[in-house]
């Protein structure tokens, strides 16, 4: 293995491949939002919806269409339309710099090729500093998608975070953090590690993984998003009511936990499941798809063969 110092063209060329991978990464996560924001809608709206609001998955779309139209199902889509693409840029490179961290700490391994655990370490190290993108964006959508149980009308996603603002300063549009970190932590490990698991899978002997066909993509993304929301819906479902609720109607994630048991059941921290599975068979592959022919960093000097 060697340990050469990168040329200053192949530091261009890590540069250009730095900004294809943002910009696909944006266009993925554009269509994705603009594909998936009323399956989002319609999960949102169950977990924070009062006991009797809604009979179903179903049941909020009819209602939500009979109230507003087809626009209602687009509620809030402006704050994750805005934050996508820092949100995606910021998640790939945090984990592909969590992976390099891992393999600099680990300089006596045997292989350059992570371990599952290794994976999801990496995934949960990447949502740190993303969730820092993501709360607010998450905290200004759940405002904007309103419930008719608790319905403020917003002229737009500016008079969100004015009313956000004035409610509690920037603590108030932070609303959330804690409850995201702990959604997107576990969902991160569990995400991409699922996704270069069933990606290795799929990939023929002697071929390499960025040759996969859209549909071993679809099937590798689908599997990883799977994966995340059948262990994170608890986690969403509390973070939805803390971004939504009014100021002061929880003092935290496990008295929100307490409050929606208490008043739900158990099986409220389960709502919304159903249209997160089928958000994620539809839109979920597709920035991934756009990011994997895309090289997100250099080798690192221990992983170029000799």
């Amino acid at each position: 293995m060697s340990s050469e110092v990168p040329s200053s063209s192949e530091s261009r060329s890590t540069a250009v491949e730095s900004v294809k991978s943002f910009i696909a990464g944006g266009v993925g996560g554009v269509s994705a939002v603009v594909v998936g924001h009323p399956f989002d809608l319609t999960k949102t709206r169950l977990q924070t919806a009062g006991p009797g609001v809604y009979n179903g998955t179903f049941d909020v779309v009819k209602k939500t269409l009979a109230r507003d139209g087809v626009t209602g199902m687009y509620r809030g889509m402006v704050p994750p339309l805005l934050g996508v693409t820092p949100i995606f840029a910021v998640s790939f490179w945090a984990y592909d710099v969590s992976k390099s961290l891992i393999l600099a700490l680990t300089p006596q391994r045997n292989s350059t090729t992570l371990s599952t655990v290794e994976l999801a370490t990496a995934g949960f190290l990447s949502a740190i500093p993303t969730t820092l993108v993501t709360a607010p964006v998450e905290r200004a959508k759940t405002q904007g998608q309103g419930n008719q149980a608790n319905d403020r009308k917003y002229k737009g996603v500016v008079d969100v975070v004015r009313h956000l603002y004035r409610e509690g300063g920037v603590r108030s549009i932070f609303r959330g953090t804690g409850a995201t970190l702990t959604r997107d932590g576990p969902g991160s490990a569990a995400y991409f590690a699922a996704y270069e698991v069933t990606k290795k899978a799929l990939t023929p002997a002697g071929s390499s993984p960025s040759e996969l066909n859209l549909g071993a993509i679809i099937v590798a993304g689908g599997s990883a998003g799977i994966a995340m929301w059948a262990l994170v819906i608890p986690a969403d479902v509390l973070k939805s009511r803390i971004q939504s609720a009014p100021e002061g109607a929880y003092s935290g994630l496990l008295d929100c936990a307490r409050k929606t048991i208490a008043a739900d059941g158990v099986r409220a921290l389960w709502k919304g499941f159903m249209p997160a599975m089928a958000r994620v068979s539809l839109f979920l592959p597709y920035p991934l798809k756009l990011m994997s022919n895309v090289p997100l960093r250099p080798s690192l000097p221990m992983q170029q063969h000799s």
